[in-house]
């Protein structure tokens, strides 16, 4: 636990993160200042137990991580129980193989809950499930940029609440199973 604990706590922080993305910089801006999370799920979140941490795999090039990493920043931004740290996919492999989508694929972003005890409980990534079924299947029958501009116009659409319902779920499952586990 003490190795993940070093890896979790010398990466990045998210506003450390924004000031080290580079490519699509406005974008990644533009999409953290406008994230606004539905109160009813931040209200369910607070009443999450538990203190969690959250280890996002992301490279700033990436258009789902651009439109996925604000919502998750600002989640844990409302929640004193929550911490997000971010950390490049292309330099930590090895945390990165052993959460590939299904079982092949190195795509992101990923983000990891890990328990007080920094034991991993859970992963999610790299879309929302409505999103990544369309993806795999009507979406890979499209040209890279008519799949993209639908993808943007999913997240705009959504305004992060399948991202924050996801990642809520995850969380209470390991809240619950962790009532269970000791």
């Amino acid at each position: 636990m003490t190795a993940m604990r070093d890896r979790f706590e010398s990466a990045l922080s998210f506003p450390r993160y924004l000031q080290t993305v580079r490519k699509n910089a406005d974008l990644w801006r533009g999409v953290h200042e406008r994230v606004r999370l539905p109160n009813d799920l931040v209200a369910a979140a607070r009443s999450l137990p538990g203190r969690w941490r959250l280890l996002a795999l992301s490279e700033d090039w990436c258009g789902d991580a651009v439109n996925i990493l604000p919502v998750v920043s600002r989640l844990a931004d409302l929640l004193p129980n929550v911490e997000l740290r971010v950390l490049s996919r292309d330099e930590n492999l090895d945390i990165m193989d052993a959460h590939l989508t299904s079982g092949r694929s190195r795509s992101i972003p990923v983000v990891i809950l890990y328990d007080e005890d920094f034991r991993e409980r859970d992963w999610w990534g790299p879309r929302p499930r409505e999103l990544q079924r369309w993806v795999m299947t009507e979406g890979m029958k499209m040209e890279s940029g008519p799949r993209y501009a639908r993808t943007r116009r999913f997240y705009a659409r959504d305004r992060g609440r399948a991202i924050v319902t996801e990642i809520l779920a995850m969380i209470r499952a390991a809240a619950l199973a962790g009532r269970t586990d000791g």
